[in-house]
C-alpha cells in the first residue's frame, strides 16, 4: 500500500508585513519613505482574496505620478460590486508614484523616473527604495500584472497594449486585453514591465489617453480590459467583450517636425492612413503654409502630440504599421457591433484634443484689392 500524498502547502502571502488569509479584501500601506517631519510616506492598495486559490494578478496605476486615467481605472474597480473573484487574488494598486500623484508630476523629488527605476534596491536611492517595496511586496507575490499607462505631456495615446509577446504567458493576457492595438515590445532596461516580467511575473503595459485627466472613454476600456484578463484566467465570471479587429505592429515610429510652426492636424489617433496622406501642415505664425507632413507608410496612428507649436525634430506623430491588411481593418470598422461602437466612442473623444482641419493645398493670398 503506497503512502498517501501530503497535502501541498502553499505560501502564505504577506504584503507589507500583513499576512493575508484566503477569502479576505485588506487594505494595506506600504511604508516607502517619510516626510520632513518624520512622518510615514505609503503606498495604498486593496488586496481581495477568493476563498479558492488561484492566479494571481496586480494592477498598478501611477507610475509616473501625472498619469491619472489608470487612477481611474482602479479606481472604478474598487468600487464595482460585481467584481467577486471565483478563485485566486487581485492586488490593486492606484497610485505607486505617490510623491509625484500629489504634486501632479511625472517624476520623484529627486528628478528620477521611476519607471526607470527597478526592480530597486533596499538602501538605494528614493526612486530605487521605493522600486524595491513595490517590487518585494507586489511582484514577488503575482502571477500575472497589468500597468496602466497614459502618454507624456502635451501627448495623447490611442489604447494600445505592450509587452514581449515571445512570452507565451505575456501574449495571453495582452491579447485578452481586447485591445485592437499590441505593440511587441519588452521594454527599457529598469522598466516595471521588462523587470517584472523578467522576474516571472508576466506583466503587460496599457497606454491610453493623456496626463492630468480621468478620460471617461479611456477609464471605461482600462476597466472593460481588466475584467477580460480576470476572465480569460478564471478569476471571475463572464464573457469578454471582444474588439472590432485586433493587430499587432511590425514597427513604429514618430513622424517629425521639419520646421518650427503652428500646426494643423488632419489625422486623430486611433485614424487608419495610406502612404502619402496628409498628417499635418505647417504654417507661420502669420498663416503662410510651410509644407505638409505625410505619412511615408500606411498604418495607424498610435498616439500624436495635443500641443500645435513645434520646433524642428519635435515629434507629431507616432504610427504603426500592422501585421494585417487596412482594408481589413476598416471592413471591421464598417460594422456596427459593440466593439465598433466603443472603438469610434474612443477615437472621437481623443479627437477634442486634437485640432483637426481637412487638408486643403496652400493657395495664393492676396490683401490688396
Amino acid at each position: 500500500m503506497s503512502p498517501a500524498k501530503k497535502p501541498v502547502r502553499r505560501k502564505p502571502l504577506i504584503i507589507g508585513g500583513e499576512r493575508i488569509p484566503l477569502g479576505k479584501t485588506t487594505n494595506v500601506r506600504l511604508k516607502v519613505s517619510e516626510t520632513y517631519f518624520g512622518d510615514d510616506v505609503s503606498i495604498h492598495l486593496q488586496v481581495i482574496r477568493s476563498k479558492r486559490p488561484g492566479p494571481t494578478v496586480f494592477v498598478t496605476a501611477a507610475i509616473h505620478g501625472d498619469e491619472l486615467n489608470g487612477v481611474g481605472v482602479v479606481h472604478d474597480l474598487l468600487f464595482d460590486d460585481d467584481l467577486k473573484l471565483k478563485c485566486g487574488t487581485l492586488i490593486l494598486v492606484p497610485v505607486v508614484n505617490v510623491f509625484g500623484f500629489e504634486n501632479g508630476e511625472r517624476y520623484l523629488p529627486d528628478r528620477r523616473d521611476l519607471n526607470r527605476s527597478f526592480p530597486g534596491t533596499e538602501k538605494g536611492s528614493l526612486a530605487s527604495r521605493l522600486a524595491y517595496t513595490i517590487f518585494e511586496n507586489v511582484v514577488k507575490n503575482s502571477d500575472y500584472g497589468i500597468d496602466l499607462h497614459t502618454a507624456a505631456v502635451q501627448r495623447t495615446n490611442y489604447p494600445n497594449v505592450r509587452g514581449r509577446l515571445a512570452d507565451p504567458k505575456v501574449r495571453r493576457i495582452a491579447e485578452a486585453f481586447g485591445s485592437e492595438l499590441i505593440i511587441n515590445g519588452a521594454g527599457p532596461d529598469g522598466s516595471f514591465r521588462f523587470e517584472a516580467t523578467a522576474a516571472g511575473c508576466p506583466t503587460i503595459c496599457i497606454e491610453a489617453g493623456e496626463p492630468w485627466k480621468m478620460e471617461p472613454t479611456i477609464v471605461q476600456f482600462g476597466v472593460r480590459g481588466v475584467r477580460n484578463v480576470l476572465i480569460n484566467l478564471g478569476l471571475i465570471a463572464g464573457e469578454a467583450l471582444k474588439p472590432p479587429y485586433q493587430t499587432k505592429f511590425t514597427s513604429t515610429r514618430w513622424l517629425r517636425a521639419q520646421l518650427g510652426g503652428i500646426l494643423r492636424f488632419h489625422v486623430v489617433p486611433g485614424q487608419v492612413v495610406h502612404k502619402g496622406q496628409a498628417i499635418a501642415s505647417n504654417f507661420t505664425l502669420l498663416g503662410r503654409q510651410q509644407n505638409t507632413l505625410t505619412a511615408p507608410t500606411e498604418g495607424i496612428v498610435l498616439g500624436m502630440i495635443t500641443l500645435p507649436t513645434v520646433k524642428p525634430g519635435e515629434p507629431i506623430c507616432h504610427l504603426g504599421r500592422t501585421e494585417i491588411s487596412l482594408k481589413k481593418i476598416e471592413s471591421a470598422l464598417a460594422g456596427t457591433a459593440q466593439g465598433v461602437r466603443t472603438a469610434i466612442r474612443t477615437r472621437t473623444h481623443l479627437a477634442t484634443s486634437i485640432n483637426q482641419v481637412a487638408h486643403q493645398k496652400p493657395k495664393p493670398r492676396s490683401r490688396i484689392k
